[in-house]
Formats: C-alpha cells, structure tokens, sequence
C-alpha cells in the first residue's frame, strides 16, 4: 500500500475517532490496605482462593512501586511473608514424610526381589555358553586366532582369565 498524504489523513483520522478508556492504576495504590485485610495473613494466605491471593499480591505490588516509607507495618510484613514464608514449595514437609519414604523404598526394594524370584524359579537352566569348559575352549580358540595381540589374550605374559568367568562345573 502507498504511503500518500491522503492515506495518512485517513489513518490519523481513524486514530482519533477511536475511544479508549484508560484505567487510572495509581490510584488505586495511593490509600493502605486495610489492617483486616492483612491480619493474620501468615494462618489465612494457604485457606485463602488463589483469585483473592492474586488480588492482595497485586495490591500488595502496586503499593511497593510507591514509596516504601508510605507503607504501613503490616503491609510490608504482608509482602514479606507472600514472598519469602513458609507456604507452597518452601512449607515444611509434614512430620512423618521421612517414614513414609523409608517405607515406600522397603516396599519398592521387595516387590523387586519378589519379582526377580518369581522370574528366576520359571527361568530355564544356564546356556551352555556359560560353563566353565566352553570359556576355557573360548579362550584356547582365541589363542590360535591371535586376538588382542597387544595386551589381550594372546599377548606375550598375559596372566589375566580371559573369557573364564563362570565357576567350574560340578
């Protein structure tokens, strides 16, 4: 679109015929909180409907841009309190949250051995790969196919076991 001086009449002209309502918001910060309001705060803020939390805390904020002397005691130990007590992720965990830690991990630990049992007497027996004789032919093997001949099996003076891990076979 072109930028002519006809256009741009227009559009200052649509500017202008446009009404909008502005909000004073400092006015609504220059009077204190009432003292009702924030008494107690520290025993109502958990009980209290987070809209009504959200209210305090904004009103609480606007009054924190003015002046901090104009602030009343209570005010700035509400604001205090909201910020940094006890309350949400810093509350203190309840009293008995270790037990039931302790508890839970017991229950966790056994219902894994439970299954690892179960699982274990339903297996069937070892492979044949596992007996002590079939590594030691493993590692005879390896030894004339000169594997790892630098420091493995097939190294000059190596005393290490190879591929034996399993115990002899009774």
């Amino acid at each position: 679109m072109m930028r002519t001086p006809a256009t741009s009449l227009l559009r200052g002209a649509l500017r202008a015929s446009r009404t909008t309502t502005m909000v004073p918001r400092a006015a609504a910060s220059t009077h204190a909180i009432s003292n009702p309001t924030l008494a107690n705060i520290e025993k109502r803020w958990e009980g209290m409907p987070q809209t009504e939390q959200a209210e305090l805390w904004m009103a609480l904020r606007d009054r924190m841009k003015e002046n901090w002397a104009e602030l009343t005691l209570q005010e700035k130990k509400a604001a205090y309190w909201i910020a940094f007590g006890p309350h949400g992720p810093r509350a203190m965990p309840p009293p008995d949250e270790g037990r039931k830690v302790a508890l839970y991990t017991a229950l966790g630990v056994f219902a894994s051995f439970v299954l690892f049992s179960t699982m274990r007497s339903f297996a069937g027996p070892a492979p044949s790969t596992m007996t002590r004789e079939y590594q030691e032919a493993s590692n005879e093997f390896l030894k004339g196919q000169r594997a790892d001949p630098l420091t493995g099996i097939s190294s000059e003076g190596y005393s290490g076991k190879g591929m034996v891990q399993s115990p002899p076979k009774h």
